[in-house]
């Protein structure tokens, strides 16, 4: 099952912004590890909320090599505080932002980017959840206090990628349980985070249908 038809996601693709030389670099590297990146799609809305909230720092949960940071980064933000496990990832990040000369503007963090968020204070214009599916709703109840009126969180995946898309429609349409086992804890994590969201009325979100699914949250209360 997909979210959107083949024909709506060649449209997507054709009409998302052109990559820069770096993310053209990132992507072919992404081809190259068989890494997930958000692609051009979604990028293309992560470069527009940056732009519309007038960001001055963003900070991702899960980074990568940071290709999500440059599409941050394009809509202006002043700085993007990446988190990323595995060390060559980030040092492969590093050494990119600084061949093309945009690390004044990144930081990388190695390391559990949950232990990460507690050693930054906000506020936070917006926030990338993009880390293990199993911790997305776990980071969003530890980023939501360092959040002001109208910052925004997104968060990866949440129609593909490594969950079972049937079972959230399942569960979102007509009610059915969640899988619970660990093979499924991905699934449910992204079940759950979708739900909790919804139900927060500290903040509003809606589910856009680009890349792997995006759920854009901003903060209202």
């Amino acid at each position: 099952m997909d979210v959107l038809s083949e024909g709506g996601r060649r449209f997507l693709t054709a009409t998302a912004p052109e990559h820069t030389a770096v993310q053209a670099e990132m992507a072919e590297l992404a081809d190259e590890w068989e890494f997930p990146i958000i692609g051009p799609d979604a990028g293309a809305v992560l470069r527009l909320l940056a732009r519309l909230t007038d960001a001055e720092r963003v900070f991702e949960f899960g980074s990568g090599f940071g290709y999500s940071a440059t599409w941050f980064l394009r809509g202006g933000a002043d700085a993007v505080i990446c988190t990323e496990f595995d060390v060559e990832e980030a040092e492969r990040g590093r050494e990119l932002a600084r061949s093309y000369g945009y690390d004044d503007a990144v930081t990388f963090e190695v390391g559990d980017a949950m232990e990460t968020i507690d050693r930054y204070d906000g506020p936070f214009d917006v926030v990338l959840i993009d880390h293990q599916k199993s911790r997305y709703l776990d980071a969003f109840r530890e980023v939501l206090p360092k959040l002001r009126h109208g910052d925004v969180v997104v968060a990866d995946n949440i129609a593909r990628g490594p969950i079972d898309f049937e079972r959230l429609v399942d569960h979102a349409a007509d009610g059915r349980p969640l899988p619970t086992t660990e093979a499924d804890a991905q699934t449910h994590g992204i079940g759950t985070y979708v739900e909790a969201v919804r139900a927060n009325d500290a903040v509003e979100t809606a589910i856009l249908p680009v890349g792997s699914g995006i759920a854009v949250s901003t903060r209202v209360e």
